[in-house]
């Protein structure tokens, strides 16, 4: 994620699924405007309390992506990142909500060969169908550079039309 927005110029950011906030309290300390969304109120804390200890501003939510809660704003976002989390349907919300323009990241685990797909795996190859109609800046499958994931993972990084 690190790579991707040192190469955009700060503006405003979703971190969908953002967890305790590591991305989203790096996207602060370099000069973003944070939106961080989560369903787990406990994770929403930790991000809050640490946003303070490091004197950043991290506008959190607490809301169920499942289910919806989180209604994310049509053509808003210059960038929004999605890691190791995976909800079909938010994909397309996601591709929406980033402006004309914009940039949106998503990082899923992948299927080892011999497994079949689940809610939480896709195949290989089936991240990148999700951006036939955007321009894919940035594609990986396979070994995660982040040390605490062990499984197979699939990367894209896409740029919406600007038309």
């Amino acid at each position: 994620m690190e790579e991707t927005a040192r190469r955009l110029k700060p503006g405003r950011v979703l971190d969908l699924a953002c967890g305790a906030g590591r991305n989203a309290l790096w996207l602060a300390q370099n000069g973003w405007d944070v939106t961080a969304v989560d369903g787990a109120s406990s994770a929403i804390e930790i991000l809050a309390l640490r946003a303070r200890e490091l004197s950043v501003f991290v506008k959190t939510v607490v809301a169920d992506l499942q289910r919806g809660e989180y209604e994310i704003p049509s053509n808003t976002w210059d960038f929004i990142t999605i890691c190791y989390y995976l909800q079909r349907n938010l994909i397309q919300r996601a591709k929406q909500g980033v402006r004309p323009g914009g940039t949106l990241l998503v990082i899923v685990h992948i299927i080892e060969a011999g497994e079949e797909p689940t809610e939480s795996r896709l195949r290989p190859g089936e991240l990148e169908a999700y951006f036939a109609d955007w321009q894919i800046v940035h594609r990986y499958e396979g070994k995660p550079d982040d040390p605490s994931h062990r499984r197979s993972v699939a990367e894209v990084v896409a740029r919406k039309p600007a038309d």
